[in-house]
């Protein structure tokens, strides 16, 4: 059967993708930046999954406020990068899993979970820019990637148990796929950011810190932390870590395994002005 051996979790911050396409990663206001993911660029070397599935929210590209899914499966054979404005990334096109995508989603449904199941899409920097972190600037993304698009930009969003349990969904529809694949489940977005109004700018670095504190040690409890803590210490973009209780569900502690490994930790702040977190973890 297929597993999950590991789980990613990490910013997207667009300015990231932007600093890499044009080559300013060792910008004084860059280097700290990408000298944090320099081991995990390694680990994923020594660590190559047969396919990653990642978790992030698309930014008004492949949707709009015209349909909203709340959680969408990506089961093309392939994604181009995306145009948001000024022109697509020079990154490869993502090759997609369409087998265990529409596996997943079978399985998936059937657990009570609804998901939207797109056909066609481009994906934005919230799937590219994690890929670029952890793989650089290669000729072809090192596996096939399935994305997953879960809608926390237009209210109502989902909660973090509902992330957490779907997480744990993902996991069993995985172990059902009859094939031996190492599967890695990455939750990408946040950490504390907010974009627009009288608290733009907004970093809270104790609340982030916390937050990663918990995710490694008591991810169930942290699943009940509400909407509105989310939103009154990390920012109104802060409810994107929501995202990273997705991937942490489909963790074998959380089905009576033993707990994880942490392979890595990374915390920084300022990008962008916003802060950025990256962590590891590694089933035993």
């Amino acid at each position: 059967m297929a597993r999950i051996t590991a789980s990613v979790y990490t910013s997207h911050i667009p300015a990231i993708g932007a600093a890499l396409d044009l080559g300013k990663t060792h910008e004084p206001y860059w280097q700290p930046v990408f000298q944090g993911y320099e081991s995990s660029r390694q680990w994923l070397k020594d660590n190559r999954p047969d396919v990653i599935f990642l978790v992030y929210n698309d930014h008004a590209t492949a949707f709009s406020l015209d349909m909203i899914p709340t959680f969408a499966i990506g089961t093309a054979a392939e994604f181009k990068p995306a145009d948001e404005g000024w022109g697509a990334r020079p990154v490869p096109t993502v090759i997609g899993h369409p087998e265990l995508a529409s596996h997943i989603a079978q399985s998936v449904i059937q657990q009570d979970f609804d998901l939207t199941i797109v056909n066609k899409m481009d994906v934005d920097h919230g799937l590219t820019v994690p890929l670029s972190l952890l793989c650089g600037q290669p000729q072809a993304w090192p596996c096939p990637v399935i994305p997953f698009a879960v809608n926390v930009v237009q209210y109502p969003v989902p909660s973090g148990q509902r992330c957490f349990n779907l997480g744990q969904a993902i996991r069993k529809a995985v172990e059902s796929y009859d094939e031996p694949l190492n599967v890695q489940i990455w939750g990408t977005g946040g950490m504390s950011h907010q974009l627009q109004g009288p608290r733009a700018g907004l970093i809270n670095k104790a609340f982030d810190n916390a937050f990663l504190d918990q995710l490694i040690a008591d991810p169930a409890a942290l699943a009940k932390k509400p909407h509105i803590d989310y939103v009154r210490e990390a920012g109104s973009e802060g409810i994107e870590l929501v995202m990273w209780l997705i991937a942490r569900g489909a963790m074998a502690d959380v089905a009576g395994g033993k707990p994880p490994r942490v392979a890595h930790r990374f915390y920084h702040v300022p990008a962008s002005n916003t802060a950025v977190g990256h962590l590891i973890l590694e089933n035993p």
